[in-house]
This record gives C-alpha cells, structure tokens and sequence, in this order.
C-alpha cells in the first residue's frame, strides 16, 4: 500500500456551489419520499464508513433522537477544522456547505470511497431544517450550526477532549420532504450491511423513541452475510467459498453457497455501495461462473460430448453471493449509484474468481459435483418448461387475441384507467361481477389456492390452470417473455377473505408476483383491497361499515355521543349496541356474504374502499419472509409465525 498523505484542508477540493439543492433535492437523493429521507442518514454514514476503509475509523453509531433528530458518529480523524486556502472559511463550513467540496476526488484524501461525488454533507445540510456539527479533533471540541445550509455562527471551540472522529446531528426538512419519520428496522438492515461488507467495524442503532438499540460486528465479512442470506434454506454444502484478492489498487472480494432454492440471490456492492442494478462487477462475476462449471464439467464428463453447455441461468440456479469491489475510481450512474460502470473491473473480477473457483472446485470435487448436478437438474427443467411454453403458446393459451374465459374484462384499453380485481372463488366472483364499474374494472376469480411457486419451477407453474390464467389476463407473459409494456391493468387488486384461507391465498398470491413478476410490485401497481370486518345497522337500516375492530369500537362510541348530545335517554344498563342505537353488528366471514351492491359500496367503489399499495421497501428482508413462509423448513415457519403473531390484526380464525 502506498504511504498515505496528510489529510488536511488541501486535501479537500472545491468544485462549484450549494444553491440548487434545495430547489431540485430530487437530483441528489432520489426524491423527497421516504427513500429519499433515507438517503441522508446514509450519506452520513457513508462519510463514516469512508474512513474505515481508509483504516482511521473502528465504529459508526446512529442514534434516532425522540424530537425527530439523527445523530451520526464515528471515530476517524475527523473533519479538518483549519481555513481552506480556496473558500476562506474553515473546511468544515466548507464540506458541510460547497457542493462537490470533500476528500473524495484524489490527492489523498481518500484512496477508497462510496461517497463519489462529494456532495454528501452539503446536500444533508441543505435538506434539514437543523445540522450540528461536532468534531474531536487535536484535543479539542468544535462546533458549529446551521439551518436550511446557512451558518449561524462561525466554527467554534466549545471544549477539550481525549477523543477523535466527527458527530453530526440533523434534523430532515419537514417543508421539502413528505415524511420525516426516519424507519428503525431500515436504519438497522443499512448497518448490519456496512459490518458485514467492511470486516472488523462495530455499527450500532440506539432509538430514543422506543428504547432500541442493537449493533453489529462481522469477524468474517461477506462470508458471515452469505451464510446470513442463506438462513433458512438448504444449503448444498456449508461450506462458503471465498476469495479477496488485489488486481492493480482494485481490491476483490467474492463469496458465494448454493442452496436447494429455485431461485437466484446476487448482491453486489463497490466501495460498500450497493449497487441494484448491477454492473460490470456483477456482468464479470456471471461470465466467470457460467464458463469455469461448464469447463469442470465437461473436464470431467458430467456434461457429454454432444450436450450442450449450462447455460448463465442454470449455473446460478439457488447460487446466493456477495461480490464487493473495492476500488479508487468508481463510476457511477447518478449521485444514487445504482450501477457500476468501470469497464476495468469485469476484467479483474472475471480474472479472480475464474482463477479461484477452478481451483476450488478441483481440491472440492464432492461439493463441485453436487453444483453441477444441480445446474444439470435446471437444465433439464428449463428445457420441460420451454417445451411447456411452447404448448401453450401453440394452444394459444399465453399469447394471441384470446382472453381468459374466467375474466370479465372492463370496456377501458387504457391500462392507466383500467383495474384488475383478484378474487378468492366463485362466489365472491359472482358479487364483484354484478357490482362493479365494468367500464374500468375487470374481474379474474380463481377457484381454490394458488400454486406455492417458493417450491415450483417454471413448467409446474405452467401446468397450473390458475397461474397460466393470471399469467394471460395480466398481458405481461413470463421469464424470458416478461415485458411489462403488455400489462394490461394498472392497478391490479387482490381481494380476499379475511380469514386464514383468505390470508394463505393472499401470501401465495404475494409470493408469486414477488417471485415472477417484481417490476408490477416496482412499479406500484399491486393494491391489497381491504373489506369491512363488520356492518353495522341503524334503527332506520342506515348501514355503516368498520374495517377494523378498533374502527367498529370507535364508531359505537361515536353513536352514543351523539345520541347523548341530541337529548336521547341512553339506559347506562344497555349493551354497547342498543345504547349507540344499533339494531345489529355483524362480524363478515368471507366477500360472499355481501351483495353485490354491499361488496361495490364496501371495497370496490373508489370513493369508499380501503386499498393497500404493496410496497416493496426492503427486498432482502421480504427474501427471508417469503423464504420462512412459505419454504420448506417446517420449523423456520412456525416459529416465525409464533414470533409474529401478536401483531397480527383483523384474523378471523
């Protein structure tokens, strides 16, 4: 490693201003949704990460304040607190107040870094209403405030001190963002990321408001977040292969373990940042793995002569893995750094796995042969599910002109007006039939439960009349056909009962879309409708309709307040019923029991009904729930059902 330079005020380069943060915050974070209100803990955070790649920093620690502040603290070297000879002010007015000014863009400042663009600090000050900074720095305490970006005083010292490292306090701007209630369990996943992609950290989460608190610390890296992602599932072996190499100043980690799943689990991340999109680390990665186990196999004849080679899709059947790259110059697309664009590092990974992993698989040919039976098993069932696709294509089942017998279609071709409603059984299909707008929405019933595809592959789902009839209403097609410019409805509903059956359809139905078709949850077009738990009927048979039974309380209390207040004579010894006025409550088993017109008026009428917007904010964490829930491991299920049951509201069991 070259000697490291002084990092000091040159160190920290300005390029332009500060202004038009405020003015576009979407170009910086993302949006001023809750993601976007995310976005500033992590650039924080990231500052602080930073400097323990840069091995100045052992701990990051975020704490939630019960006001609605963040503070943000590590142990590094901490802020420069001298002038900068090219703002006049100090550097960390500077940092915190020049866009593009950081210790990001060489010169020693940082060799390493997730925050590229050095707009980090500035743009969290700019987008809070509050920001103290504190830095340790030379024996001393320094302080200063800002609010909106501007300073209220210059940098100060305000004490002594044995300590080092920077500590900023903010406060999200309620005026520019639409919630700024900053969510524990996301904070918490961001660290527990941070220890797992830089070995040897301590990260922790304290929330005033609730009393949590809980932290991280990963001896073994990307192998511990392996193992981690794999919780629940078989593994093919467990041991994780592992490889961390340098390939000129690029530092290159991988660590991946096959499971019995049908799907694949790939996280890659350059510089700690993860980057969805991928990437050229993660297009080096696939090329590697796809060309090293089809030369192992034929090497050693599980693949014959005239076999054709596994393809991509089949060698990273139930692969999960961690990719990290590490390098000085990272390429980003966009401040929000969802892919890679550094041509060099396909090189370089493509190189260091296909080295090591031939390697691997050579001294482990027990584990070798049990992935490449695997791959071979998804061979097989690929070319069934083609041959499937092909069938029903033939019968013009998935494509052509024809729609499914089951759907009542709307009149509408406008997929942004039009909406699909998924409902539980004939019955409630019948209802939602006779009730609905049918000029824009359209009803699919389907009869019994969905096909559980956590444990499917393609051509069972195939085989299935029920998701071939989705599959077809939806527009979308599947797999290598999906193409979300053929979705037909964008609001597509699911609508169940309110019991256990109702609850098991929905979660089959969840796992499904979640599995197959993620860009309809990406996109926001998935809705759960939420039907009335009760109706309750006026003297006069004015109906009024609950959806909860904290709403059904509420209302009663309601009634007899205003039965009070008109002057009518409530006997104390009544029930709670004859006292609001009420000649029934009834309890709703199931969509069935309503009418059409109770079940428009109820759920179905955009005025009135309760639709839920399935949200997809953390796909790791639904990863493991869907893996829990309906995976294999009987006893993974049950206890997470018994840990969470207490929470759950509204059950008819």
């Amino acid at each position: 490693m070259s000697k490291e330079k002084d990092y000091g005020s040159a160190q920290i380069q300005v390029l332009e201003g500060l202004e038009p943060v405020r003015k576009r915050p979407g170009m910086y974070i993302g949006g001023t949704g809750v993601e976007g209100l995310h976005h500033l803990v992590w650039e924080i955070v990231d500052n602080g990460i930073d400097e323990a790649l840069a091995g100045h920093a052992t701990s990051v620690d975020v704490r939630l304040l019960a006001d609605g502040g963040v503070v943000v603290t590590d142990d590094g070297r901490g802020i420069p607190t001298d002038i900068h000879p090219k703002t006049g002010k100090s550097t960390v007015e500077t940092v915190l107040t020049v866009l593009h000014a950081g210790g990001k863009f060489g010169d020693g400042g940082y060799k390493v870094s997730g925050g590229l663009h050095g707009v980090g600090s500035s743009v969290v000050n700019a987008l809070s209403s509050k920001l103290i900074v504190r830095v340790f720095r030379d024996g001393k305490i320094h302080e200063q405030e800002y609010e909106r970006g501007v300073p209220q005083s210059d940098l100060k010292v305000v004490g002594k001190t044995t300590k080092q490292g920077t500590e900023i306090t903010f406060y999200p701007d309620d005026t520019i963002f639409e919630t700024v209630k900053i969510n524990y369990d996301t904070v918490l996943d961001r660290l527990r990321h941070a220890a797992y992609l830089t070995k040897g950290i301590h990260t922790s989460l304290e929330d005033e408001r609730n009393g949590k608190r809980y932290g991280f610390y990963f001896e073994g890296g990307i192998q511990s977040y392996v193992r981690h992602l794999n919780i629940g599932k078989e593994v093919l072996d467990d041991d994780v292969f592992y490889v961390d190499k340098t390939v000129d100043d690029v530092q290159i980690e991988v660590a991946l373990q096959y499971t019995d799943a049908f799907v694949e689990t790939i996280k890659q991340f350059a510089n700690n940042v993860y980057n969805p999109d991928g990437g050229t680390h993660l297009t080096g990665f696939k090329a590697a793995l796809t060309r090293v186990i089809n030369e192992y196999a034929r090497k050693n004849g599980l693949i014959k002569e005239k076999e054709e080679n596994l393809s991509g899709e089949d060698t990273r059947e139930g692969l999960t893995s961690v990719i990290l790259v590490k390098l000085p110059d990272p390429q980003f697309e966009g401040q929000t750094k969802n892919k890679l664009g550094n041509p060099e590092i396909r090189g370089y990974v493509e190189q260091v796995l296909s080295e090591h992993l031939a390697y691997y698989l050579e001294e482990h040919p027990a584990i070798a042969k049990k992935i490449i039976g695997k791959a071979l098993l998804s061979a097989r069932a690929r070319k069934a599910a083609r041959a499937a696709r092909e069938n029903i294509i033939r019968k013009g089942v998935l494509e052509g002109s024809g729609l499914p017998g089951k759907l009542a279609d709307c009149s509408s071709k406008d997929p942004s007006n039009s909406e699909l409603y998924i409902v539980e059984g004939d019955s409630a299909g019948g209802s939602a039939k006779s009730g609905r707008d049918s000029k824009t929405q359209a009803i699919l019933p389907l009869r019994g439960k969905v096909l559980n595809v956590e444990r499917a592959r393609l051509d069972k789902m195939l085989a299935n009349n029920e998701i071939v009839t989705l599959i077809k209403a939806l527009g979308v097609g599947i797999e290598e056909q999906f193409n979300m410019d053929g979705l037909r409805y964008h609001r597509i509903i699911i609508m169940t009962d309110a019991d256990v059956d109702g609850s098991h359809i929905s979660t089959l139905l969840l796992t499904f879309f979640f599995r197959n078709m993620k860009d309809i949850i990406d996109g926001g077009y998935l809705y759960l409708a939420k039907p009335p738990l009760y109706l309750l009927k006026g003297a006069s048979n004015k109906r009024t309709y609950a959806y909860s039974d904290a709403e059904r309380d509420s209302l009663i209390d309601k009634m007899i307040a205003e039965r009070k207040e008109r002057g009518t004579h409530v006997e104390a010894k009544d029930d709670r019923k004859k006292q609001a006025g009420l000649s029934d409550v009834q309890r709703y088993k199931g969509l069935g029991e309503m009418d059409a017109e109770q079940l428009w008026e109820t759920t179905m009428n955009p005025e009135n009904r309760v639709l839920i917007q399935v949200k997809l904010e953390d796909a790791e964490r639904a990863d493991a729930i869907f893996n829990k829930l309906m995976g294999s491991e009987v006893e993974l299920r049950k206890n997470f059902i018994q840990t969470h049951a207490k929470f759950v509201k509204d059950l008819d069991v």
